[in-house]
């Protein structure tokens, strides 16, 4: 390749970019990770990785994009190597010297495992079990950030979503702030509740995933957008949000979506009046819970505040969390009682939470 092309190269990806996208791969591995990734059909068996749900093929993507981008930035990537060639002892040292200047050891130890991951898939004929033993080094020595002084119980969750539809509805000073109030104390409050994951909150639409049952409001998932894809999510939402529900979607989230287009999605943005993406929503929700309760909780940590609720305040029913979080039990695998422990686990933990709420007022 001249200097020239590089040059150019280099300009649009930019100097400082971190990952490399799949169409600045060297040619080999992007033939390989689009037959890893060949999806299947009734008749012919997908590629190696077609198994894989597409968050999770992206996540791999990125992460070798950045092992590659790593190797850009040093004249250290080969464009015409083969499939995964570049995973060397070596390249691997330098790239590990590199991360460890800069991140965390549990973000090092991510990205080596994510690394290992994406070369088998696109070379599954070679043993990267030196990798794998690298991996295991590195996630001997990684020390998770602390999540104590972040974590809270689902009730002081609750209390802040219900106080800002509260404080919107009685003392907001336009329709608009009115609307925004409403729907931030309402994402607060039913994701506290039901902590399902972002994407999937991010995503639900009125009538679809999220719908109404003989009075009552459910979260639907089908099986294909849940992490384990096997079975569906569906959750009734606590009653006592109802009203809360009604209002917002009878009278404020009309007012997000202003003159613009139909959407059948539940969250609003109200800058573009669709739906809200994944990472603004993340975001929103930390700085909401940042002003209300002084703590940054992001998504991920509902999913905390959900599991130590549980754990503290329902030991008798051991199974309550993990049912709560879908995780699924491998041994249990009748459909049916899953779908139940969904529902007894919605069920049980709404009333552990308005139990709480009562007791303040």
């Amino acid at each position: 390749m001249s200097a020239e092309t590089t040059s150019t190269r280099r300009k649009v990806s930019g100097a400082g970019a971190r990952s490399l996208p799949v169409a600045e791969w060297p040619e080999a591995d992007q033939h390989a990770w689009a037959e890893a990734c060949r999806p299947g059909s009734r008749l012919k068996p997908g590629g190696i990785g077609s198994y894989l749900a597409q968050v999770s093929r992206d996540d791999f993507a990125r992460r070798y994009g950045a092992f590659l981008g790593f190797l850009d930035r040093n004249d250290r990537l080969g464009r015409r190597a083969a499939p995964a060639a570049e995973v060397t002892l070596a390249n691997v040292q330098s790239y590990l010297a590199d991360l460890t200047s800069r991140v965390r050891s549990v973000t090092v130890w991510n990205c080596i495992y994510k690394l290992r991951r994406a070369a088998e898939l696109l070379d599954p004929g070679t043993d990267f079990s030196w990798l794998a033993e690298i991996e295991k080094d590195l996630a001997l020595v990684a020390q998770p950030r602390s999540k104590y002084d972040r974590l809270v119980f689902t009730a002081r969750l609750v209390e802040a979503g219900l106080t800002l539809i509260m404080e919107a509805k009685e003392f907001a000073s336009n329709n608009r702030s009115r609307a925004l109030g409403v729907r931030n104390g309402l994402m607060i409050a039913i994701l506290a509740l039901h902590p399902i994951r972002l994407k999937n909150f991010a995503a639900l639409e009125i009538g679809d995933t999220f719908k109404e049952v003989h009075g009552r409001w459910w979260i639907a998932l089908p099986a294909g957008t849940t992490k384990s894809r096997r079975r569906r999510d569906e959750r009734p939402i606590a009653e006592f949000l109802n009203s809360a529900i009604d209002v917002y979607l009878k009278q404020f989230r009309p007012v997000l979506i202003g003159m613009r287009p139909h959407t059948s999605a539940l969250w609003i943005s109200s800058r573009t009046g669709k739906v809200m993406t994944e990472k603004n929503l993340g975001t929103l929700m930390s700085r909401l819970t940042r002003e209300t309760l002084g703590v940054d909780i992001s998504p991920h940590l509902f999913r905390t505040a959900a599991a130590s609720t549980a754990a503290m305040y329902e030991s008798r029913t051991p199974h309550l969390a993990s049912a709560l979080l879908g995780h699924t039990d491998p041994r249990v695998t009748e459909e049916h009682y899953n779908r139940a422990s969904s529902i007894s686990a919605a069920n049980t933990y709404a009333e552990i939470t308005r139990g709480f709420l009562r007791a303040q007022n």
